[in-house]
């Protein structure tokens, strides 16, 4: 009515200023007309303007909400608007990704009256840690903030970088150099030169290119730092705005060292001491998937089999002592404590024994099993062909003599094994998908020229023995092609799917994190409900997930897939 009192009794021109000044206001604001946040639609806030105009001006230039403003009681709502369930129309401030919450929100607990938490929106199910995703819609009136959450790519390919390693397989000979070539049909691959290990992650020394040119960021690393949303909530939090793992390849052809990884209270100490040896503070489990047979040690071997080998290698038993071996002996009957007590003192007296005597035994060994070999008996007892590999490999080394204290695993394409911290483990050879931590702290004491530190390894590793080091994968309930490798850390989980030829198009599983996925063997089109085109992927091909998005996988051609995928569950 007051408007309308103002329409008939003031002059034309005065019309002309109201209008102008009426579309001014609505494109500051960027509200449509019939929003409440503007005084059109109620006019006596032109004249008293503490709900009207001077609070949205607030909003809009504090930046209160992701958005930069917050929505009202909207007469017309733009193409695309769905009500949240449960909420009232129009009231929702929805976080776009990549944009954090900013200082207008406040501490923890002190929620506008119009937020909706990340868990208000989440529907659906799946197994723990497996969450659904709803849709969430954009904001409820147009804006700049619409505009930028849409544009902001949540799910794009990578380029990753290989390591040259000297124990890497030759060539076209490796896997690394495989998937490679595969994927970048530019990339020579060089006959002469070792293709260790592709890495696909944010790690500093390899972090991994974009091939996106909508993205302004370089690298994933950079990416990550200014879009820490796309992590997930709950890691984005626990592992301070960082990719929490690293996603490998291995193709070895000889033996990487004998090593352990440290608990993360040790990790703390040794870097501080040692920073030019072990560079961080984080620990490093990690976990081997084989994609061809791969060998390995992991873990010490049951004492029942040490004492074996005490009896057939004199090598051995010369070189740990009566006294030693006795104690080990004795132990059987005892307690574990003893034992493990026992296993302590043998191993270190192997790993602190003099460079010359070891040399000596060693080639004592070799002599004796060549002999034996060249008059065709079967020494495979005392793992005759392994040790005379392991020698050629490194002559003279204490390592060759760890296959008697540590099971010598071959895993089968999709057996795995895990190693946590303190656990005596050597990659022997073969080719495999590996997740860990994304650390690079690595104690050494055998079958490597690097830094070796056999006091620390001695002191801090696991002596208890086991038999069975295989680590299984649970079938998920939900999806019969994927099997989840979910091991007891909260760094990492690897998920392995095998889709037969006979399935047009496969949905991957969304979760509260980002995470990793390696296509090796197939070929697909990716799509996303926000990707503008579908992202062409096949062997060797790989793509980040932001936390919570789907992606659809469309074969391209009729045969069977198989998909590696690294993230972290909570």
């Amino acid at each position: 009515m007051i408007y309308l009192f103002i329409m008939l009794i003031c002059p034309s021109s005065l019309h002309q200023d109201v209008s102008s000044m009426k579309a001014k206001l609505s494109r500051d604001l960027r509200l449509p007309f019939g929003c409440t946040a503007s005084p059109w639609n109620r006019p006596w806030h032109f004249f008293f303007p503490a709900r009207g105009i001077l609070p949205a001006l607030s909003q809009s230039a504090s930046g209160e909400g992701t958005s930069g403003y917050e929505t009202q009681d909207c007469g017309r709502q733009p193409p695309g608007f769905r009500e949240l369930p449960g909420t009232a129309r129009g009231r929702a401030r929805v976080q776009g990704p990549g944009r954090g919450r900013s200082k207008a929100h406040g501490p923890p607990g002190r929620r506008s009256r119009n937020y909706i938490s990340h868990e208000a929106l989440g529907a659906g199910g799946g197994p723990r840690g497996l969450p659904g995703r709803a849709d969430v819609p954009g904001p409820t009136c147009p804006g700049r903030a619409g505009s930028e959450r849409m544009a902001a790519p949540q799910v794009f390919p990578l380029s990753c970088a290989v390591q040259h390693y000297a124990w890497g397989k030759m060539g076209s000979s490796s896997e690394v150099a495989q998937l490679l070539a595969s994927s970048d049909p530019a990339a020579a691959i060089s006959e002469d030169k070792p293709y260790a290990e592709l890495w696909m992650g944010s790690h500093p020394r390899g972090d991994a290119k974009i091939l996106d040119d909508r993205i302004s960021q370089k690298t994933l690393g950079q990416w990550i730092a200014e879009n820490q949303d796309c992590l997930g909530s709950k890691v984005k939090d626990m592992f301070h705005g960082k990719l929490p793992f690293l996603f490998k390849v291995l193709s070895v052809e000889t033996a990487l060292s004998i090593q352990a990884h440290p608990n993360k209270e040790l990790a703390e100490k040794l870097h501080l001491q040692a920073p030019q040896h072990y560079p961080d503070a984080n620990h490093k489990p990690e976990m081997a998937v084989a994609l061809t047979s791969f060998q390995g040690l992991c873990g010490f071997r049951p004492v029942e089999e040490i004492l074996t080998f005490l009896t057939k290698v004199p090598e051995f038993q010369f070189l740990i002592g009566d006294k030693a071996a006795t104690q080990l002996k004795q132990s059987m009957g005892g307690d574990s404590r003893s034992m493990a007590s026992a296993l302590q003192s043998c191993f270190s007296h192997l790993m602190k024994s003099e460079k010359k005597v070891v040399v000596e035994q060693l080639n004592l060994l070799v002599k004796r099993i060549s002999q034996q070999v060249a008059a065709g008996n079967n020494m495979e007892d005392i793992y005759g062909e392994l040790l005379l590999q392991l020698h050629q490999q490194y002559p003279g080394d204490i390592g060759c003599f760890a296959i008697y204290f540590l099971n010598l695993l071959t895993l089968k394409p999709g057996e795995a094994m895990f190693l946590e911290a303190n656990v005596p483990h050597a990659y022997l050879k073969g080719d495999c998908v590996e997740c860990m931590a994304c650390s690079d702290n690595t104690v050494r004491a055998g079958l490597t020229p690097k830094f070796i530190d056999v006091p620390t390894l001695c002191e801090m590793l696991s002596y208890t023995p086991s038999k069975d080091r295989l680590f299984l994968p649970a079938r998920s309930q939900e999806d019969p092609y994927l099997y989840i490798y979910d091991p007891p850390v909260p760094d990492f989980t690897v998920m392995k799917m095998q889709v037969p030829g006979s399935v047009a198009e496969y949905n991957v599983l969304a979760v509260d994190s980002a995470s990793i996925l390696l296509v090796v063997q197939g070929r697909v089109t990716a799509s996303t409900p926000t990707a503008q085109t579908p992202i062409p992927l096949q062997r060797g091909g790989v793509l980040f997930i932001g936390a919570n998005e789907r992606v659809s996988l469309k074969l391209a051609v009729p045969s069977d897939l198989l998909l590696f995928r690294a993230c972290c569950l909570l």
